[in-house]
Order: structure tokens, then sequence, then C-alpha cells
């Protein structure tokens, strides 16, 4: 199979999304492609129990996508050796009357992950510069107190938020979080076909919402909204991968190759050593166990 490899799916600020693929063909059965995710996953759990007992880093994993993209399967497929002290998986829905009582990154400041851990959020802070830059009206409930009407949600308003996204994420960046984030790229016609698999399978009914429909009539507005917020924010200590969605399996592979290559990169990050004193007395510590009278 033809290696993944990151540079292939990073974003630069001229990224037109649509000249992106939203389907790659790995020349693969789906059987083969699980195959090979099974290797990469196992690694990135291994990965993550060094971080953890180096406890220096943490990882912060951001999806975003239009419904029906995969966010939910890929984050139960591509974490599923991962020990549950190692991960924290935070799904964000519209904002509680608490948290529209902050500031909007708030929500996302206090569940950001540990030193040691992995955080993965599905769906994101880039949900304030997405479906309130297609929807402006939502702002409105922020009460912002420069913000009286939407007209007064204007250019200068979505620059100042995107440099308040940017500094976030340099502020992370710069104590010790590494942050990947993953747009999952599925086509207008691949999201009509999985919409109507959720009507037609009685098990997935309950995912179905008629605003999903609503929303699909605003694609070209997602879309654009989508680019302009990859273009402001992709750089160099919290890059931009835009994932072929089409193929759930390939996708899923894809990120969790791209994850593994970088934190490769990451040549510090091992278990840390025990004391001098302790290595030297370590078959003393041992024989004293063995001496021990097992308990009747």
């Amino acid at each position: 199979m033809e290696e993944i490899k990151a540079a292939q799916y990073l974003a630069d600020k001229n990224i037109q999304l649509s000249d992106q693929p939203t389907l790659q063909d790995f020349g693969k059965t789906k059987k083969e492609l699980k195959k090979a995710l099974k290797a990469v996953r196992k690694e990135l759990a291994e990965f993550q129990n060094t971080l953890y007992a180096h406890g220096k880093y943490s990882v912060l994993v951001c999806l975003q996508g239009m419904d029906t993209a995969g966010k939910d399967s890929l984050v139960r497929e591509v974490f599923k050796n991962f020990n549950v002290r190692g991960v924290q998986v935070h799904s964000f829905k519209v904002p509680t009357e608490i948290e529209r009582r902050h500031d909007y990154i708030w929500r996302h400041y206090i569940t950001l992950p540990a030193r040691g851990t992995f955080g993965v959020f599905n769906r994101t802070h880039y949900e304030n510069v997405l479906v309130t830059r297609v929807h402006p009206q939502y702002i409105l409930g922020e009460f912002l107190p420069d913000v009286n009407s939407v007209a007064d949600i204007d250019d200068s308003f979505w620059e100042k938020r995107f440099r308040q996204i940017r500094d976030f994420e340099q502020h992370l960046a710069e104590n010790g979080t590494i942050i990947f984030k993953f747009f999952l790229n599925l086509s207008k016609e691949e999201q009509r076909q999985r919409l109507l698999r959720r009507l037609r399978l009685r098990q997935k009914n309950w995912k179905f919402s008629p605003g999903d429909l609503k929303e699909r009539k605003l694609w070209d507005d997602y879309q654009v909204c989508y680019q302009d917020a990859i273009r402001r924010t992709t750089c160099e200590h919290a890059p931009w991968y835009v994932i072929p969605a089409d193929d759930k399996e390939g996708a899923r592979l894809i990120v969790a190759s791209v994850m593994m290559e970088i934190l490769r990169q990451y040549n510090d990050v091992v278990e840390p050593e025990l004391a001098d004193e302790i290595k030297e007395n370590l078959e003393a510590y041992r024989a004293q166990l063995e001496a021990e009278a097992p308990e009747k």
C-alpha cells in the first residue's frame, strides 16, 4: 500500500477546498484497511503509555467536518486501544446557559487534556467561526458588549476572533500541547447517501434530525467558512490537515498515520529513569518480597 505521509494532507494558507479530494483509493479492501489501522493504533496506544509516564506533553486532537463526516466512528476506531486513563473525548453541542455566561473559549479551555494524556474535541472551538458565521444571529446569544445587532458582526469582528483562536492555540503549544487539527472533507453526494442510510436503517434513525436537511442547504456557505478558517489558522504549531472522508476506513487510517508520523518526531518522550539509589537496590527489593511468607 502507498505510504501515508502527513505532508500530503497538510493545508497551507492558500488552500482551495474545491481542489481537495474527498476520496482516496488505496487499492485495498476494507478488511485490509482495518488491518493497517489496527497496527497504527496499537503504536499510538504504546506512545500514549510513554507520554503518560513522561508527563511533560499533552496531545489535543481537533475534529471538524460537516454532519455525517464520520467524526464519532473515527474516534471510536482510532483510539480503541488506548487505556481509558489516557484519553478523554469531548463533543461540543449548543452552548449551555452556564457556558454562555463565559467567553466562547472557556468551555474548551476547561476540558483541555492534562499532561501525559490525549484530548479529542469532536467539534471544537472552530464552531465559533463556522456555524456562528453561517448563522451570525447566534452571536447575539453571547451577550458581547460591542455587539447589539447582526450589523455589528462585520469583517473586523471575525478577524479579531481568528486572532483570538490563533493566540489560544499558540499559548497551548508553548506550554507543551501537541495540536492536531483534522478537517474531514466529505462530498455533498456522500453526505446525501449517509443521510439516506440514517433514514433507511431503523437502528440509525435516532441519528437523523430534520435540521440536518436545513444545514445541508447551506453547504456552499459552510465550505467558504471552512476554507477561510483553515487558511487563517493553519500554522506550524497548530496545522490543519484536510482528510478525504468519503471512505471512513481510509479516513481513519490517514488520521492515525498522520498523528503517529508527527509524534515519532518527539524523541524526548521517553519513560523516566529510576533514581540511581533505587536502581542499585532493585535486587534487594526483589529479595525482600520473595522472602515474605505467603499468607495462609
